[in-house]
């Protein structure tokens, strides 16, 4: 990974993380990581007394000419979470009553527009 690339990773990372903050979500985690897996964040949200687990997917890109950074979560990338948050539940504690995965898309504009943060709550499931 090139050391732009990364920097582009770490700020779109910190843009989701006060984007769901700023909704509410409490940060557990940022950029957990095992040998065999990595989580980018892992949040709790609460709502109606009870507390869920939210692992966060974020995706980036720099203009559109390559597509929406939401259409980069694939089959291969959502199994990669899922195992990741599997590990993740098994080792941490938590009070959450229940988990979900979420996916965050950045996009970062070079013209000097705002960069774009659009949050798809519950973005995929654990298929059976």
């Amino acid at each position: 990974m090139t050391l732009e690339r990364a920097r582009i990773g770490r700020r779109a990372e910190e843009l989701a993380a006060a984007h769901l903050e700023a909704r509410g979500f409490r940060i557990v985690a940022r950029n957990w990581r095992r040998p065999e897996a990595e989580l980018d964040l892992v949040a709790d949200i609460a709502a109606d007394g009870e507390t869920t687990r939210v692992f966060v997917e974020v995706r980036s890109r720099t203009g559109r000419e390559f597509g929406d950074p939401l259409e980069s979560v694939d089959p291969r990338k959502r199994s990669r979470v899922i195992r990741a948050a599997r590990l993740f539940l098994n080792e941490e504690q938590t009070a959450a009553s229940g988990y979900r995965f979420d996916v965050v898309g950045v996009t970062f504009f070079e013209d000097g527009t705002p960069p774009e943060c659009v949050h798809v709550v519950d973005a995929f499931q654990v298929e059976s």
